[in-house]
């Protein structure tokens, strides 16, 4: 199995958000692209203290190519990969408030549980 680059390690940590919303991380897949763009593949269990746990599997594609260099350094810059990882999580919870009413954000997950 090969090693996770820092930029992985650090977006495979599950996370909560400001308002309580929980992000754990079952898995992460990272696949780059000849064309130096890269598909984030996240497999899921969000939930809140109130509401069910749900589990999903979100494809993000990053199309972003000033970020290739952050996602596979050996030795990021620590405040781009801080960047980066803010960047990822909220494209993640742009896609959970709004899958409902998007269609073309809809389509990049779907729910395993």
């Amino acid at each position: 199995m090969e090693e996770q680059t820092p930029a992985e390690q650090a977006l495979s940590r599950s996370y909560v958000t400001a308002d309580g919303l929980r992000f754990d991380v079952i898995k992460l897949s990272v696949e780059h692209h000849q064309d130096r763009s890269t598909m984030l593949t996240y497999r899921l269990t969000v939930g809140r203290r109130d509401r069910p746990d749900e589990g999903w599997e979100v494809a993000l594609p990053w199309d972003d190519k000033s970020w290739t260099d952050v996602l596979t350094s050996p030795a990021p810059p620590p405040d781009r990969l801080q960047q980066l990882v803010h960047l990822v999580h909220t494209h993640l919870e742009e896609w959970w408030d709004t899958k409902a009413h998007n269609r073309q954000l809809a389509k990049m997950g779907h729910r395993l549980t």
